[in-house]
């Protein structure tokens, strides 16, 4: 049975910083890209960013390009994304899945997601 378990979401200042992370479980995690995607009310789930199997390569969208990082450890089993100079409009809710294709904003290509957590930037 895979699960991705994130967690580090919070309540977090205009300008501040948050490090989520995403433990998985159930499957080899090395062999496949990892992505972290972001949800707010009454908008489309969208991609922030994009790692591959070996981490070797990330991706992001302009939006988060420069203020986000994403990083993994495979020994771990874990995925970090590390945010910075957050913006009130980086409020959502944050989701990690896994994917055999990389890159990929597409989230019918992520096979597994976790349950996501909670980032809100107050301003």
């Amino acid at each position: 049975q895979v699960q991705l378990v994130e967690s580090g979401g919070g309540l977090v200042q205009a300008g501040g910083s948050l490090r989520l992370s995403c433990a998985a479980s159930g499957r080899p995690f090395s062999r496949y890209a990892m992505g972290w995607f972001r949800q707010a009310p009454g908008k489309e789930r969208e991609l922030v960013a994009a790692i591959s199997w070996r981490g070797d390569s990330t991706y992001y969208p302009d939006s988060v390009k420069g203020r986000f990082t994403i990083s993994r450890d495979n020994a771990k089993n874990t995925v970090y994304l590390q945010m910075n100079s957050l913006k009130p409009e980086d409020t959502a809710a944050y989701y990690c899945a896994s994917s055999s294709w990389y890159p990929s904003a597409a989230t019918q290509q992520y096979d597994y997601w976790g349950q996501g957590t909670q980032v809100t930037v107050s301003s």
